[in-house]
């Protein structure tokens, strides 16, 4: 025998009591047919209420868990990221002591060639002779400086002086 239209819930009704309710009223309305209490009502009330306690605790407990996790990430990634500066710093030492002398040597080894360059014999017509049109009026010191600059300079470590 259908039921009376006024005792059918609606679907707007439905609708709320899964949204307010979710899946525990199906539990508690399922408990109480199986365990059939004196008083229905009661029991359901009460049955809701340790419900959403228990709920409440494990969701409590969740979140303990997630912000310790967060945490313990969070002092790993510190802990990584000094570890990393630790080594760069490490690295960057054994870079600097390894091509220390190789800058020093490379250095002297420079000066020592254009030292040599610059020692040719000077010409016994002077330092400066009159330029020609179309000859440049540098002296040879000068254009041994020249070349330097732009032969020798390159090939020479960006933090090396030039002589």
């Amino acid at each position: 025998s259908p039921l009376h239209p006024a005792a059918q819930p609606t679907r707007m009704e439905t609708d709320y009591l899964k949204r307010c309710f979710g899946n525990c009223l199906g539990q508690a309305l399922a408990e109480v047919a199986k365990v059939r209490p004196s008083d229905p009502i009661e029991y359901l009330a009460h049955w809701l209420y340790h419900y959403r306690n228990t709920s409440r605790a494990k969701e409590e407990v969740r979140e303990k868990i997630r912000q310790k996790e967060e945490y313990d990430n969070s002092l790993k990634e510190t802990e990584m990221t000094e570890m990393l500066k630790q080594e760069e710093c490490q690295i960057q030492q054994k870079y600097d002591k390894c091509h220390q002398p190789l800058v020093s040597v490379a250095s002297s080894t420079m000066k020592t060639v254009f030292i040599q360059e610059n020692t040719k014999p000077v010409e016994k017509d002077g330092l400066r002779q009159e330029s020609l049109p179309g000859t440049s009026n540098m002296t040879s010191g000068q254009a041994d400086c020249s070349a330097f600059r732009h032969k020798i300079a390159p090939r020479m470590h960006p933090g090396s002086k030039s002589p």
